[in-house]
């Protein structure tokens, strides 16, 4: 089985673990992110409009918001890093690529902490995401300019002890369950 194929079969059940963990659980499971988001007052961050059943990062953004500049990723291409437009509870918003939401009237900044959606993690901060590599060549884009923390944020079903990594797969310092935190490493 060739690497992709790995990567396929590993993002088909992790799709699985998400979806029964999302009707269980539901989407507003963000209470643990604000607790570790409150340690970091004032730093900009990176959230995301959730899709699908991708856990509900909002109410931990709108606490942030509050005391710091917050942001959503733009896809602007097919295999190129993000950007991130800063976000505000209220503002304006409008479809962008993949069906996520994005700022009417984008301004652009760089994230000190990006909050990464995902379909699996490892306890060894593995991530696999959708499959189009945005937030790993954005993650190395970001952190060869300064450190750059990766929090990800998931239902502790999506743990995956077996994700198959390649070396462009960009590492989450942290990984914020419903269960609690996971700090890869530590």
């Amino acid at each position: 089985m060739t690497l992709e194929q790995k990567k396929a079969a590993a993002r088909k059940a992790g799709f699985a673990r998400r979806k029964v963990a999302f009707d269980a659980r539901g989407p507003g499971v963000a209470g643990k992110l604000s607790e570790v988001l409150a340690g970091y007052r004032g730093v900009s961050l990176s959230g995301y409009m959730p899709i699908r059943t991708e856990i509900n990062p909002l109410p931990a953004m709108e606490e942030a918001s509050a005391h710091g500049p917050v942001g959503v990723p733009v896809i602007d291409a097919a295999g190129q890093p993000l950007r991130f437009a800063q976000w505000e509870p209220d503002c304006a918003m409008i479809e962008g690529a993949f069906g996520a939401q994005i700022p009417a009237n984008p301004s652009f900044f760089e994230p000190e902490i990006v909050i990464v959606p995902l379909v699996a993690f490892s306890r060894t901060g593995g991530r696999l995401g959708y499959g189009g590599g945005f937030y790993d060549r954005t993650l190395e884009l970001l952190r060869s300019k300064r450190p750059t923390m990766a929090i990800g944020f998931a239902f502790a079903a999506q743990e995956d002890p077996d994700i198959p990594l390649e070396a462009t797969d960009q590492p989450l310092d942290l990984i914020v369950t419903e269960a609690g935190l996971i700090q890869p490493g530590a």
